[in-house]
C-alpha cells in the first residue's frame, strides 16, 4: 500500500496543480516513511519537492481570484525565502465566501480559506522534514507560519483569549468565528516543537522565538477538558500526548500534567467509542479517514510508553501516568482492526471512500507506517 501511494502521489513534472493542505501535510511525512523503510533517498527528495509545490500553490492566490502573488504580500523574491509569512490556503475545489455572501454552513465545508489546524499539520510536516534532513530554513518556515498564524486566529473578547476556526485566505476577516476544540492545544504544543528543534547547523534559526505564542496558548488551554469521542479527534489526542512525552526528553517544558491530562481525555473518548461504536457498521456507513486518524493516534501508545519509561523520574506524576497508558494499552488492537478494514479492497469500492479518495488513502498509508508522522528526531 505505502508503494503504491507513493506510486499515485509521485511528484512527476505534470503533476495536476491542485494541493490540499492536510492531505500534503501527512504525505511529507509518509515520504519520509518510505526513505526509511526502503533506505532510498528518492523518497526523501520527494518530501522536498512537495513541499516546494505546496509553497508555490497554496502560498498563493487561486487562479481564479482577482488578486495574484503570494497571499502574504511580498514580493516574487522575499516569497521565494519566507513563503509562509501570509499563511496557506486550504486548497478546497469553491473560492472563499464574499465579504457580501450569505454564510452557508454545508457550502462553507466546500469553500478555500485557512484552518488552523490545518496549518499545525503543515507546521509539523515541515519541522519533520528540518529534523530528518537536517535544513534549519524549513523549520524557520515552519515559526514564520505559527507566528502569522497565531496573530490571525487568536484574539482577546469579553470571555477572554480566544480563537477563531476558519479565516478568509489573506487572513483578514474571519468565515468561522467559533473555536476548534483542540485549535489552542495543537498550537500550543507545536510551537513548542518547534521551538526545540535541533540542528547540526551552526546557523540554527532562531526567530522568531514564538515566545509569546507558546505563552498565548498556554494560557488558553490552562484548566481546559479535551475529552472527544470523534475518532479523529481522539487520534489527535494520541498523537499530541506522543509528542508532550518526546518534547520532554528533548528539553522542553511541556509538562507531566499536560500528558496526564491527554491520557485522561483520551481514555474517556476511547471508553466511550469503543460503547458506541459498532465495527460490525458496513463500510457505506463509516468514515475511512476519521477511523483511519483514531489508528494512527493508537500507533502512539507505544511511543508514549517508551518515552514514559526511560523518563519516568522527570514525570512528577510517574505512577498516575503509567496508570493511565496501561489502560490505553488494550485499546491499541482496535487501531490494527481499522486499518485492516480498510486494507479489504471490497470496502474501498464504496461511495464515501471514492468521495474522499486522497485524504482516505494518504491516512491509510500514515496507519502502516506512523514513524515519520509521530516520532520526533532529535
Amino acid at each position: 500500500m505505502m508503494m503504491r501511494f507513493a506510486e499515485r502521489t509521485g511528484l512527476t513534472s505534470d503533476l495536476p496543480k491542485q494541493r490540499y493542505l492536510w492531505t500534503d501535510a501527512f504525505a511529507v511525512c509518509n515520504f519520509l516513511g518510505l526513505a526509511q523503510v526502503t533506505g532510498e533517498e528518492h523518497y526523501t527528495n520527494l518530501a522536498l519537492r512537495l513541499v516546494d509545490q505546496v509553497h508555490h500553490v497554496l502560498g498563493t492566490y487561486r487562479a481564479d481570484d482577482s488578486r495574484t502573488g503570494w497571499i502574504s504580500g511580498l514580493s516574487q523574491q522575499e516569497g521565494e525565502t519566507h513563503p509562509t509569512r501570509g499563511g496557506l490556503r486550504i486548497g478546497k475545489a469553491l473560492p472563499e465566501r464574499g465579504v457580501a455572501e450569505p454564510f452557508d454552513e454545508q457550502l462553507e465545508w466546500r469553500r478555500d480559506g485557512q484552518y488552523f489546524h490545518y496549518l499545525t499539520k503543515w507546521m509539523h510536516a515541515l519541522d519533520q522534514v528540518s529534523r530528518w534532513t537536517q535544513q534549519p530554513h524549513l523549520n524557520l518556515w515552519a515559526r514564520e507560519l505559527a507566528e502569522v498564524a497565531h496573530d490571525a486566529f487568536t484574539r482577546t473578547d469579553r470571555s477572554g483569549r480566544r480563537m477563531v476556526w476558519k479565516m478568509s485566505t489573506d487572513l483578514s476577516r474571519p468565515l468561522v468565528p467559533s473555536m476548534g476544540h483542540h485549535d489552542p492545544l495543537d498550537g500550543f504544543i507545536t510551537c513548542v516543537q518547534l521551538q526545540t528543534t535541533k540542528s547540526s547547523s551552526s546557523s540554527k534559526p532562531t526567530e522568531p522565538s514564538l515566545k509569546e505564542a507558546v505563552a498565548s496558548f498556554a494560557a488558553m488551554i490552562e484548566g481546559r477538558d479535551w475529552a472527544t469521542a470523534d475518532p479523529l479527534g481522539l487520534g489527535g489526542l494520541l498523537s499530541d500526548a506522543s509528542r508532550v512525552a518526546q518534547l520532554m526528553r528533548l528539553g522542553a517544558s511541556a509538562g507531566g500534567d499536560l500528558l496526564e491530562a491527554l491520557l485522561v481525555a483520551a481514555l474517556q473518548g476511547l471508553s466511550h467509542y469503543a460503547r458506541e461504536n459498532d465495527s460490525r457498521l458496513p463500510a457505506s456507513r463509516r468514515l475511512a479517514f476519521r477511523e483511519l486518524g483514531l489508528a494512527i493516534g493508537l500507533s502512539a501508545v507505544e511511543v508514549i510508553k517508551k518515552e514514559t519509561e526511560t523518563q519516568h523520574r522527570q514525570f512528577s506524576r510517574s505512577a498516575e501516568v503509567q496508570e493511565r497508558i496501561e489502560a490505553l494499552t488494550p485499546y491499541v488492537t482496535l487501531g490494527s482492526k481499522i486499518t485492516s478494514f480498510w486494507l479489504d479492497p471490497e470496502h474501498r469500492e464504496i461511495r464515501t471512500w471514492s468521495e474522499h479518495r486522497d485524504i482516505n488513502e494518504v491516512m491509510l498509508a500514515t496507519s502502516l507506517v506512523p514513524a515519520a508522522f509521530l516520532v520526533l528526531r532529535g
